[in-house]
């Protein structure tokens, strides 16, 4: 699986327009051929984010070797890793 510059819009659209608490579900709806992960921002902020969007950062992930990484090539991507940030009071 690769994902094509038209998936990395739709992606986007729904990181930027959804209400946070839709997110995933639409996610998981539009994409189901994807492994999607959900986490907090502050367990992965050691790694840089393939697009920063508000209150996500999406990564990329790369399980075609049987072992799981991340990438910043869509040719790659094989899933998704969006780390939400908590919104500011």
């Amino acid at each position: 699986m690769s994902l094509e510059q038209d998936e990395i819009a739709d992606i986007e659209q729904v990181l930027t327009t959804r209400p946070p608490e839709t997110v995933f579900a639409e996610l998981r709806e539009r994409f189901p051929d994807l492994s999607l992960t959900r986490c907090d921002a502050s367990d992965i902020d050691t790694e840089t984010p393939f697009r920063e969007y508000g209150r996500f950062s999406l990564y990329l992930v790369d399980s075609a070797d049987h072992c799981w990484r991340l990438t910043d090539d869509p040719s790659r991507a094989t899933g998704l890793v969006v780390a939400e940030r908590k919104a500011l009071s």
